[in-house]
């Protein structure tokens, strides 16, 4: 019964999560701009022919979920 409990715990913390990053976008979407347009994107238009890889956008947003991942995996030990 303790693996519901704890399947439980970690849907309500992702729920939370879900819900924090909603608000974030609400509020602050337009300062999130600069999110897809950093240094080390690639971008390559041509005339019918669009490519776009945001590898730094990527690692910044990895960088950040696992920092996220780590602190809640600590709460919950």
């Amino acid at each position: 019964m303790s693996e519901f409990n704890d399947l439980g715990r970690i849907l309500i913390y992702i729920g939370l999560l879900i819900a924090a990053l909603g608000g974030l976008l609400h509020f602050f979407g337009g300062g999130l701009s600069w999110i897809g347009h950093l240094p080390g994107d690639i971008r390559i238009e041509r005339e019918n022919f669009t490519f776009y890889f945001p590898i730094t956008t990527m690692i910044l947003i990895s960088i950040i979920l696992n920092l996220i991942i780590r602190i809640i995996n600590f709460f919950l030990r």
